[in-house]
């Protein structure tokens, strides 16, 4: 086995860290930039229905709907109703055929799109700041409105079935990630796959859609968002004109998460004709909203994303890509944080080679672990930076910060400041992470899915008794 990670920190000099002074009047500066951001603007109708929006200083913007469906509301039966509806959205409304709904929207130069999740639907358009109120009112006609015809459905149907095909032919990492949820919260909602089961899908019919949509696009499950050169008021007045007589009541009981259950369990599928073995293992994590969630960010972020065709190698920062670059152990790797509402999944997915397998995994845990006992105040400073570095490059434009109010606001019912996300990331010590870690990694049942040629990939008694140091 190899034993990289145990002499890496003899091979490599200690983390240094900024002078004090400096690196104290960078964060002054930066938090000051954080706190001149433009405010959250957050608006409750008396329909339920919320209307989210930020001021930004843009000749574009972009604005969406976002809805509590997705495939967590579904059952055995239903699962794939939502992703079938995204795919029917777009065919036209009672007031627009397909071809004069794309015609009006090319004719103002915006772009629209549709997005199907396992806790929720979003549908956005991005467009010329002026041109708001009009893709507003183009948005409430698609989600109130749906035409929703058996040829569309025939059509929708067969592209769907395209579409599971191919991602099972050519996105293993997406087939990984399904397998896992399956496994980990097996018998739970959450197990159910945005595509849904081939067989529903063969027997969905337009009135199972139309069923789905009237049961859960109601006023209190909705969130309008936008965000570019675009005023509260504005919008508010345009949600009362547009949105103002979608239902706030349901028919009988209104739709509502079912209770999560993880467990520690395997899913491997074996096929050596597939060059590359598709790994994925996790422990339970915690919800979004949770105290921990930042602290467990940081932690993946400790473990970091690796490629073979990134730069710097044995140079890395992370001690496992140190490791992987140096041994040849994988591929490529990525450490993932998942939060739900109630539950999340931190875990690693790797590619490596079919022999491979049991080296790469023992590296893995053996970082796990020293997660949970040895992670240095410098290690977790670094990781804090990158963290904030990612999270605001996933917030440059409208488009992104719109989709960030919708899911914030759907989730929790605000939008998290900027510099507020700040301070509290920069609260995390190395002795908040390596207390997470003990809570959530050490001597926890994993879950793990595997696809591909995984015969080396050691059995799952082996990967759960790795999960702990024994120490004297």
């Amino acid at each position: 086995m190899a034993s990289l990670l145990k002499l890496s920190t003899a091979l490599r000099r200690p983390t240094l860290l900024a002078g004090s002074r400096a690196g104290s009047t960078y964060a002054a500066a930066f938090r000051t930039a954080l706190s001149n951001e433009p405010a959250t603007e957050v608006t409750t109708l008396d329909s339920g229905l919320r209307v989210a929006s930020e001021s930004v200083p843009s000749q574009v913007a972009t604005v969406g709907l976002f809805i509590d469906a997705g495939a967590r509301y579904e059952d055995k039966n239903s699962n794939g109703t939502a992703n079938f509806f995204e795919h029917l959205a777009f065919k036209g409304t009672t007031k627009r055929s397909q071809a004069a709904l794309e015609q009006e929207v090319e004719s103002l130069g915006a772009q629209l799109d549709a997005s199907t999740g396992r806790d929720q639907t979003s549908f956005t358009a991005r467009c010329l700041s002026k041109d708001v109120p009009k893709l507003v009112e183009i948005l409430a006609d698609i989600v109130q409105n749906p035409r929703l015809d058996d040829a569309d459905v025939k059509r929708a149907r067969e592209v769907i079935l395209g579409e599971i095909e191919q991602v099972d032919a050519s996105n293993l990492r997406e087939v990984v990630f399904d397998h896992l949820h399956s496994t980990a919260f097996q018998g739970t909602s959450l197990s159910n796959t945005v595509w849904g089961p081939s067989s529903n899908i063969r027997s969905i019919k337009a009135d199972d859609v139309r069923g789905y949509v009237n049961s859960h696009y109601k006023a209190p499950r909705m969130v309008l968002a936008a965000a570019g050169d675009v005023r509260q008021a504005e919008l508010e007045k345009l949600a009362e004109k547009y949105l103002g007589k979608v239902e706030s009541t349901f028919d009988g009981k209104a739709p509502q998460l079912s209770a999560v259950r993880f467990t520690g369990s395997e899913m491997r599928v074996r096929d050596d004709s597939i060059p590359l073995a598709h790994v994925a293992v996790a422990v339970e994590g915690c919800g979004v909203a949770d105290s921990d969630a930042l602290a467990l960010s940081v932690a993946s972020a400790l473990i970091g994303t690796w490629d073979r065709t990134f730069g710097g190698g044995v140079n890395n920062a992370s001690k496992l890509a140190v490791a992987s670059a140096h041994d040849k152990l994988c591929h490529n790797f990525e450490s993932f944080n998942l939060t739900y509402r109630d539950t999340g999944l931190w875990g690693i997915y790797f590619e490596c080679d079919p022999l491979a397998c049991e080296d790469m995994l023992f590296n893995v845990q053996n970082e796990w672990m020293r997660l949970c006992t040895m992670v240095t105040d410098g290690e977790v400073e670094r990781a804090k930076r990158q963290l904030k570095t990612r999270l605001l490059a996933q917030l440059e434009g409208p488009q992104s910060i719109c989709e960030d109010i919708g899911r914030q606001v759907l989730q929790q019912g605000i939008r998290v400041p900027l510099h507020d996300l700040e301070r509290r990331l920069e609260n995390v010590t190395a002795s908040n992470v390596r207390d997470v870690a003990m809570r959530y990694i050490f001597d926890r049942c994993p879950a793990v899915a595997a696809v591909g040629p995984v015969e080396n990939l050691p059995d799952y008694m082996r990967i759960r008794s790795s999960m702990y140091w024994t120490r004297l």
